[in-house]
């Protein structure tokens, strides 16, 4: 697999969804990643370090030029907890869990993060504004009610599936409600 070919699919899909999803700064970003699916591999069978070093500098570039926060999903084996910055998880109010993300109990991605983020810390869970889903690890868990697909030019990173959504407030009201 190229890596440098995974990048530019990455920074393509990263920033289609921003400008789509349009998100404050402050939100947070979830991704995420079986880099195994995205070297052509089924999920959990081949993490690659490599691509999770490509893929955790992308995103954290793009999520930095956009002043959000980057939350990383963590493999099954830890219950899909995130890693992710300190600030964000003081600013949201998530609790930390005891947990330090390997390669084969967190994943790749995950392992790189923690190894990466200025002040790493692991929560159980959050509520992300919009997010990526690269090889169908299943982030929705971790989006804010109401959660909308996002259809991306960009359909695959390397091998992996790419699912988008952003999300939304719940429209209620019924129908003499005016929404924005």
């Amino acid at each position: 697999m190229e890596l440098e070919k995974i990048e530019l699919q990455l920074i393509a899909a990263a920033e289609e969804l921003i400008t789509i999803a349009n998100p404050q700064k402050g939100q947070v970003f979830v991704v995420g990643c079986s880099t195994s699916e995205v070297v052509g591999s089924k999920i959990g069978t081949a993490g690659s370090m490599e691509a999770a070093e490509i893929i955790f500098r992308v995103l954290q570039e793009v999520a930095n030029k956009h002043e959000l926060f980057l939350a990383v999903q963590c493999c099954e084996h830890l219950n899909r907890a995130l890693v992710t910055e300190t600030a964000a998880a003081e600013k949201y109010g998530w609790e930390e869990v005891g947990v330090r993300p390997v390669r084969y109990a967190g994943g790749a991605l995950a392992t790189i993060a923690y190894a990466n983020f200025t002040t790493p810390i692991v929560v159980e869970k959050i509520v992300a504004h919009l997010g990526l889903d690269i090889g169908q690890t299943l982030i929705g868990m971790h989006l804010k009610r109401v959660a909308v697909p996002v259809r991306l030019a960009q359909q695959k990173i390397g091998d992996a599936i790419l699912t988008a959504a952003r999300t939304r407030p719940p429209l209620i009201g019924g129908e003499r409600a005016v929404y924005k």
